[in-house]
């Protein structure tokens, strides 16, 4: 069953509750080490610079640091020694987040990031700004946004088990934040991952050409104040699938779980398919929703989605 594949997220998000001491005191290691030389460094910043323009991975001890750093180049891996228990908290780069990414490629293994925020509200954990990027096994948390991309169209976005809680405000100047936000990408594709307890925008909301959302499942039962499940508001081709949602009572608007093409549409979404999802209100809440809102005139194709009571299946807009 679906329900089965949510809680197997379950034990990986006890292992991020983990949380150790800050690094500072004399005895302690530096806190990055340059995999591929075993060379140390007491600032995350420094240890980016000394791999530049080239490949290198930045393995991270477990801790909770107050830093950031921005990839100016390169490919780089940044990799929790332990997933769950390395933790950037509350610092971002530039006003922006605490990883701020502007390289060929990044990877994200096991890290956490928590409570970045920023003076325009938009403060995220990632801020992606060009190349591709890789999410694995990592929490995103108690910031005003989880992953924020710029427009790449020739990249890509891949994210799989990876949990993303307490996201999102719609109290900046600039307009909403979201759980994440892709820009103008290639592609995004999220896989085996978990939204949950929203704070306003968005769970997912993308401008990419092409979408693959897997086996994940948006549990908005504790959100507050939030508005789709997932946002494509100029369009996309792809495959939402075998998905787990829960709209919860706390809404600042539920016409939609899923909306196609409500802002400026200027994609194709021809056959962009959804299937065989489980979606439903929260215990206790009646009232009237539509699983599928489309705004493009396109042929979506939905077939073997289980909707609960009060779910309208589509709405052309």
């Amino acid at each position: 069953m679906k329900l089965l594949l949510r809680t197997s997220l379950t034990p990986m998000m006890a292992a991020l509750t983990v949380l150790v001491a800050a690094p500072g005191s004399a005895q302690q290691a530096p806190p990055y080490t340059l995999v591929e030389t075993g060379r140390t460094f007491t600032r995350l910043q420094d240890a980016v610079d000394a791999i530049g323009a080239g490949t290198g991975t930045i393995r991270f001890a477990s801790r909770r640091f107050a830093d950031c750093a921005v990839q100016k180049a390169g490919d780089v891996t940044y990799q929790a020694s332990i997933p769950g228990q390395s933790v950037l908290d509350g610092v971002p780069c530039q006003g922006k987040a605490a990883l701020v990414l502007r390289g060929r490629s990044a990877r994200i293994e096991g890290m956490v990031f928590a409570n970045i925020r920023v003076p325009d509200r938009n403060g995220s954990g990632v801020r992606l700004e060009k190349g591709n990027l890789t999410v694995s096994q990592s929490w995103f948390r108690d910031s005003e946004q989880g992953i924020l991309a710029n427009n790449d169209p020739d990249s890509a976005i891949s994210i799989d088990k990876s949990t993303f809680t307490r996201l999102g405000t719609c109290e900046g100047s600039g307009g909403c934040a979201h759980s994440i936000y892709i820009g103008d990408y290639g592609s995004l594709k999220v896989t085996r991952s978990r939204f949950e307890q929203g704070r306003g925008g968005h769970y997912a909301k993308s401008r990419s050409a092409r979408v693959s959302i897997l086996d994940s499942s948006f549990d908005d039962s504790a959100g507050r104040g939030t508005n789709y499940m997932i946002d494509l508001p100029n369009g996309a081709v792809g495959t939402i699938a075998g998905n787990w949602f829960v709209q919860g009572r706390d809404k600042d608007n539920h016409s939609g779980f899923i909306v196609i093409g409500a802002k400026d549409k200027w994609r194709s979404s021809d056959r962009l398919t959804i299937e065989n999802n489980n979606a439903r209100f929260a215990p206790g809440i009646a009232r009237s929703s539509n699983f599928v809102v489309d705004f493009t005139g396109d042929r979506i194709v939905r077939r073997g989605n289980e909707l609960g009571k009060g779910l309208n299946p589509f709405e052309r807009r």
